[in-house]
């Protein structure tokens, strides 16, 4: 379906979520090199199914190299506080459209702040955090939210466990920034709350005693969206799962690569006096960051497309489409958002 395509770049390929991306590219017939810092691993990883190459983040002119001839770069590999500048500045001076998957707030901000004007010049669209955190509630929210002014956006996560990648652990110890939240317009640190209500969520999850603890679709959603107040809550078990060192890492349980994980994302839009809400359910906040990811650069990719810039995913694409696209495939869509 896309012989004759320009190659796709995924850097942080041999890593957990990077091996899903690969595959789910891979899946839709698009080109992929595959980039990591050894070419033994790469190969082993991926045999002959990608061109692979090798590039640091410390040889600037080595990651260009690599990103030469291809249109798109996904980035893959935490912490983003130390992948994404890099990555993104040789993408766009390769002539690539950038996209990004982190959770990690000060790497989403620093993206929109610092590559906006560089990806206009090139003509190109950066878009940082399109995966399971960032990109499922902008998506969520842009499909519920009207014109205008928004009184409120909350969004709830519940996983019935977090098994945390070897990425996730690291990029745990390394971002210390402290969060933020949206209150009265404003970006601001997070004060917990000592009382947090329970959030109740479809079965088997149920009823989940929850924590304030944002990520990155704070960034995504204060970037295009005009809230008066913008919060995340995650389910404690979950929390307390990541912060265990003895928790294990994610576990095959099916052909794909996928963990047992259950996940479901919630999103309550509260605007001119109205509330409304949609969410997703699935198997795999890893696994289901390719197809997201992987959707966004199909309509980058398209000949028709036009925008440029620093985006949210929602507003680099339609966000009804591409919900719409993942329902019944990658995950499940609920709520008032759609009529897919």
């Amino acid at each position: 379906m896309h012989s004759g395509a320009k190659a796709i770049a995924v850097y942080g390929a041999t890593g957990h979520t990077g091996q899903f991306v690969v595959h789910e590219a891979l899946r839709h017939g698009l080109p992929v090199v595959a980039i990591g810092r050894s070419l033994g691993r790469v190969n082993a990883a991926f045999a002959s199914k990608v061109l692979p190459r090798a590039a640091g983040l410390d040889d600037p002119a080595s990651l260009e190299q690599a990103f030469t001839g291809c249109a798109l770069v996904i980035n893959c590999a935490g912490p983003f506080l130390d992948t994404a500048a890099p990555v993104a500045q040789a993408a766009l001076r390769a002539g690539c459209h950038y996209i990004d998957v982190t959770a990690e707030q000060a790497s989403a901000q620093a993206s929109f702040a610092d590559l906006d004007a560089p990806a206009r010049a090139a003509n190109r669209v950066v878009i940082p955090a399109a995966g399971f955190y960032g990109g499922l509630a902008d998506l969520l929210a842009s499909a519920l939210a009207s014109a205008g002014n928004i009184d409120k956006i909350t969004v709830a996560v519940a996983l019935d466990r977090w098994w945390p990648t070897a990425g996730t652990r690291k990029t745990g110890e390394r971002n210390k920034v402290p969060r933020v939240v949206v209150k009265n317009g404003l970006l601001v640190p997070l004060v917990p709350s000592a009382k947090v209500p329970d959030w109740a969520f479809s079965p088997p999850l149920g009823n989940q005693a929850m924590v304030e603890l944002p990520f990155s679709e704070i960034i995504t959603l204060a970037h295009h969206l005009k809230a008066g107040a913008i919060r995340s809550l995650l389910n404690r078990s979950a929390l307390d799962d990541i912060r265990d060192a003895t928790t294990p890492s994610p576990t095959a349980v099916d052909g794909s690569g996928r963990s047992a994980q259950r996940f479901e994302l919630e999103v309550r839009v509260v605007q001119d006096g109205a509330t409304k809400a949609a969410g997703v359910r699935g198997q795999d906040i890893y696994a289901v960051t390719a197809p997201i990811a992987i959707q966004a650069a199909l309509r980058l990719l398209r000949p028709s497309y036009r925008h440029s810039g620093a985006l949210a995913l929602a507003e680099a694409v339609d966000p009804v489409e591409l919900l719409c696209e993942l329902n019944g495939r990658a995950l499940s869509v609920f709520g008032d958002a759609l009529s897919c």
